[in-house]
């Protein structure tokens, strides 16, 4: 085991506030030294997702704290290990996903997603997960929050929980390949794995995925990889519809969610002929489409809720007719995998071509952070990865 009582400096991303208050800024930073089952693992790249900007989104509310360092989708190099760690050596490559207690009934069970203790692990914060000072403070103590999804990847160095980690040694062949992996511990595994873990696809299923992002563009790369008849791709009108059928979609529906949203079902029972479509995941968390994803599925049919929905949002569901049907919805969370089992699956599935990452990833360099958050938000971008 290293340890020391000091670091060097490094750069990270710190939200003092919202992003869209101008409160995300690079720093100069120092981390504290590490404690038990964690890890100081040097940061390759980490993808950004919406999830980051929603819980550095707002001035309050469940799970913002400021200051903090975000970031879930990292990839680095192990640097020091802690006490009691056994996941990997100094010099692994590593992957970074979500954390979970591991001793809860779900997690007991092989559903680490979905752990009783999943929201205060990841995203509320305790005295350990104050992790990094600003280079300039003239204070010793730290007083920046980290550890967001156990990782909090947005920094060149991170101290990261060991339950976070999957050790990819002898899967990864270089520096740029780790980079290209980065998005596979979160949005990744969260499209594809609600398709191929937790909806069981197979080669007589019938798909629909609404939200053409990262999550919902993975999702249709899943679906293929499975091997469904018919997969579908929901968005609105542009580009993604097109890359959508590049990456496997068989039939796309251009969606005006101002426009009536009956339409989308139509389209979509008219491509089936008919039959509605057996799976169906919603990445938009937009309720009135929602609603439309529970009408397009057929009898014993499974809805996936993936998005993530206004707080006050509801689903009215006909209890007699949604009992005749059959249907099932199921809300899911990071592709109700287990990462150390589902990560080395999707790293093998990258290196034969099944899942194209490249299709869908955008490089930048950790300062140009503002410009590929821009990007994402327009669509002009489906995965940013930030490089350090």
């Amino acid at each position: 085991m290293a340890s020391a009582t000091t670091k060097p400096t490094q750069r990270g991303i710190v939200s003092y506030g919202s992003y869209k208050t101008g409160g995300w800024k690079l720093k100069e930073i120092v981390l504290r030294p590490l404690r038990e089952k964690e890890l100081l693992v040097g940061i390759v790249a980490s993808g950004i997702c919406q999830t980051d900007l929603h819980f550095a989104g707002a001035e309050s509310g469940f799970g913002v704290h400021y200051p903090r360092i975000m970031g879930h989708e990292g990839a680095g190099y192990v640097r020091e290990i802690g006490a009691g760690t056994t996941i990997a050596q100094v010099g692994d490559p590593v992957l970074l996903s979500f954390s979970a207690c591991r001793a809860c009934e779900p997690c007991r069970r092989g559903h680490p997603a979905h752990c009783t203790h999943f929201n205060e692990i990841n995203f509320e914060v305790e005295p350990d997960s104050l992790v990094y000072k600003e280079q300039t403070s003239p204070t010793q103590q730290p007083d920046i929050y980290g550890r967001f999804f156990g990782q909090s990847s947005f920094a060149s160095c991170s101290v990261v929980r060991e339950d976070s980690v999957v050790n990819v040694r002898g899967m990864v062949d270089s520096r740029e390949e780790l980079q290209l992996l980065c998005p596979l511990g979160c949005g990744i595994q969260t499209g594809s794995g609600a398709i191929i873990n937790a909806a069981q696809a197979g080669p007589s299923d019938r798909v629909a995925v609404m939200g053409l992002g990262g999550v919902g563009l993975s999702a249709v790369m899943g679906a293929r990889i499975a091997g469904c008849k018919q997969i579908i791709g929901i968005d609105r009108p542009g580009s993604r519809l097109e890359l959508a059928k590049e990456l496997g979609a068989t039939h796309v529906v251009p969606v005006d969610t101002a426009a009536d949203p009956q339409a989308v079902t139509d389209a979509v029972l008219q491509a089936t002929g008919g039959l509605g479509v057996n799976i169906t995941l919603d990445t938009t968390g937009v309720p009135k489409l929602i609603a439309q994803g529970v009408r397009m599925t057929a009898f014993k049919g499974k809805i996936l809720q993936v998005g993530t929905a206004p707080e006050d949002g509801t689903l009215t569901i006909p209890i007699h007719e949604f009992m005749v049907s059959g249907k099932q919805f199921m809300g899911v969370v990071e592709g109700d995998v287990k990462p150390r089992e589902y990560v080395p699956k999707m790293v093998q599935w990258v290196k034969e071509g099944r899942l194209p990452l490249k299709r869908i990833v955008k490089f930048y360099p950790a300062g140009d952070f503002e410009q590929a958050i821009k990007d994402m938000q327009s669509g002009e971008t489906i995965k940013p990865v930030i490089l350090w």
